[in-house]
């Protein structure tokens, strides 16, 4: 067992129950506050740990680390140092703030440098994104949408069952936690109408995702295979891929996605490990027809995490509207990788891919309005009495997630954005 997940394990940081961050879990981010610059920190309940305060105490000496490795705007280098490293300090970092250890909680001049409040500082984009891809790996979603706009007697496509669908999107409109969504202006056509027109989106939609960070190069003509993508995979973050539905409809034929995604994706700022995610391994759905032999692999690849999505209308109060698991996927992250790979495209540190729309078997799991609202002929009824068929401007968009077992709870927080109308 990775020693930093341990159950039994507590910390000198008073953690309340509900917390997502725990001792059990120390996902990393990019903070900054009115008296640091941005650096790396590890969440800890209400706190934010320094890493490059507590590394100027040489408190990761043994580790063999540049402590100037935490005096970055990104993660990306210390991703790069690789697995063996991230696991060392993650259980470096479980180590001075267990219940037992002193070398930090001894020392109130440290404690004061190294601590810092959650609420009391700003969270950055956690990695420099180089390369995103965006997959269609829900079968629930990807059957509900066939049976919406094609033949709901063969709703999946040919290739759906064979390979994992996906697409590359912009990474440079994939935007933090808190950063307001700007409603996108584009062309549209309307079904009775002889030509399209350009203006804002009239059905902006979210879509539930949960995204992937890579943390290991490959040459250019590598492959990974899925049993070996685990030492990719730094961690995961929640992400909210932004679409403009009617935008879509007009444009993605014959090539996909375009401008319909890119104007803005979401993500949370703490990067949950791929170790601290280890005792939420489960089985996936069962693949039929068996996948050819690049993408077949051994082991549980899929993660029970709970996730929720919420609609705040402006001055109003939080409305849950969707709950639904990551379990569901029927293409797993470790087969996304391979699959990515398997024409030799070259793995870069920093590079994030996002798991699709994650809908489950029935419509209060569904992770889209598109879905929720059934392309909006069943409004959602607020607890405002104003009801929804997509998102309107001001309204604040919620996801949050975490996975629980035997009383740990490992969680990523939120990621949550405002849309501003169109410009």
């Amino acid at each position: 067992m990775i020693k930093a997940n341990d159950p039994f394990l507590h910390s000198w940081i008073e953690i309340a129950p509900e917390s997502d961050f725990p001792i059990q879990n120390l996902p990393f981010g990019i903070f900054t506050s009115d008296t640091k610059d941005p650096r790396v920190g590890v969440a800890i309940g209400d706190y934010v740990l320094d890493l490059y305060a507590v590394a100027q105490y040489n408190l990761f000496e043994l580790l063999d680390i540049d402590p100037t490795v935490f005096h970055r705007p990104y993660l990306n280098d210390f991703i790069a140092l690789g697995k063996p490293t991230w696991r060392a300090v993650r259980n470096r970092v479980s180590e001075l703030l267990r219940n037992d250890n002193e070398e930090i909680s001894g020392n109130s001049k440290l404690m004061h440098e190294c601590l810092a409040k959650r609420n009391e500082v700003s969270m950055l984009m956690p990695v420099k994104v180089g390369n995103y891809t965006d997959f269609y790996s829900s079968i629930e979603h990807a059957t509900n949408v066939g049976t919406m706009f094609r033949d709901p007697k063969n709703a999946l496509l040919p290739n759906w069952k064979h390979i994992p669908i996906g697409y590359h999107g912009r990474a440079s409109s994939i935007l933090v936690s808190g950063t307001d969504v700007r409603r996108p202006n584009g062309q549209t056509k309307a079904p009775d109408a002889e030509a399209p027109t350009f203006g804002p989106s009239r059905l902006l939609d979210f879509e539930l995702e949960v995204a992937f960070i890579t943390g290991r190069e490959t040459k250019l003509g590598d492959m990974i295979t899925p049993n070996e993508a685990d030492d990719y995979i730094f961690g995961l973050v929640l992400f909210n891929d932004w679409s403009a539905r009617d935008m879509q409809t007009w444009e993605y034929v014959p090539l996909g996605p375009f401008l319909a995604k890119s104007f803005a994706s979401s993500i949370s700022p703490w990067v949950v490990t791929l170790d601290a995610l280890e005792p939420f391994r489960v089985k996936g759905p069962v693949q039929d027809p068996k996948p050819l032999p690049y993408l077949q692999f051994s082991g549980e690849h899929n993660y029970d995490i709970n996730l929720e999505v919420l609609i705040q209308p402006e001055d109003g109060e939080e409305n849950s509207i969707c709950h639904s698991n990551f379990k569901y996927m029927y293409w797993n992250m470790n087969q996304q990788l391979a699959h990515q790979s398997s024409n030799g495209c070259n793995i870069q540190v920093g590079d994030m891919y996002a798991s699709g729309t994650i809908s489950g078997p029935d419509k209060t799991s569904y992770g889209s309005m598109l879905e929720l609202t059934w392309r909006g002929t069943q409004p959602i009824k607020l607890s405002d009495g104003t009801e929804r068929k997509f998102i309107n401007d001001y309204d604040t968009v919620i996801m949050r997630g975490y996975a629980e077992r035997q009383g740990i709870r490992i969680g990523f927080g939120e990621v949550k954005a405002k849309v501003l109308p169109a410009l």
